[in-house]
């Protein structure tokens, strides 16, 4: 794990929040990534984050079940890149910066298509907020937002997507952490405090 980046400031830290959406998989059958979204963030507080989305070529048809929820059809990927093709936008974006996402599991896979990529360390936002926030029956990362009052800033931040949007679900990650780290005055604190959500790799 980066020394240096464990021992900065969480509000001076780096931040690339990342989320995929997925053609789902039948039984027997491997997952692969339809959308990227990174919002890149030199400051956690940085007032002019860069944002990158890309749809990805599918490796097999978008099951049904995952196009309901995320309303990407194979369709509309017959001009989407391949996924190794966004390797120099993703090395750029993601290295040198603490990873963040929600349940980032799925991002982690993956980013494993890019062996030795060295991202990291990584910070899960979902185990933050069941820290932070106990007492709520529902820690997904919609209702989350909905309950800290921050979904209008990510709306300001990625208009016209909504949830379920690569990049508007990275930005969602990111609208979070914010939230959390000023609610509870945590901007001096470092990922050394929050061992429960920080990962060496993934």
């Amino acid at each position: 794990m980066d020394e240096a980046l464990m021992q900065r400031p969480l509000a001076e830290l780096p931040w690339a929040a990342i989320d995929f959406e997925s053609a789902g998989a039948a039984p027997g059958e491997t997952d692969c990534p339809v959308q990227v979204g990174v919002v890149r963030a030199e400051g956690l507080f940085d007032p002019a984050p860069r944002l990158f989305v890309s749809y990805i070529a599918p490796l097999h048809p978008v099951r049904w079940s995952a196009a309901r929820v995320h309303g990407i059809t194979t369709a509309m990927l017959d001009e989407a890149p391949a996924f190794a093709s966004l390797w120099p936008q993703l090395r750029e974006l993601l290295g040198g910066a603490v990873v963040l996402g929600h349940n980032p599991a799925t991002e982690a896979r993956f980013l494993h298509a890019f062996p030795g990529h060295g991202f990291g360390p990584w910070m899960d936002t979902l185990e933050l907020a069941r820290k932070a926030l106990p007492g709520l029956a529902d820690h997904s990362l919609g209702s989350v937002c909905g309950v800290l009052g921050c979904t209008p800033q990510v709306q300001a931040l990625v208009p016209e997507r909504s949830w379920h949007d690569a990049l508007f679900d990275a930005a969602a990650s990111l609208c979070l952490l914010q939230s959390l780290v000023q609610g509870l005055e945590m901007q001096r604190a470092t990922l050394q405090h929050l061992p429960f959500a920080v990962r060496a790799s993934m």
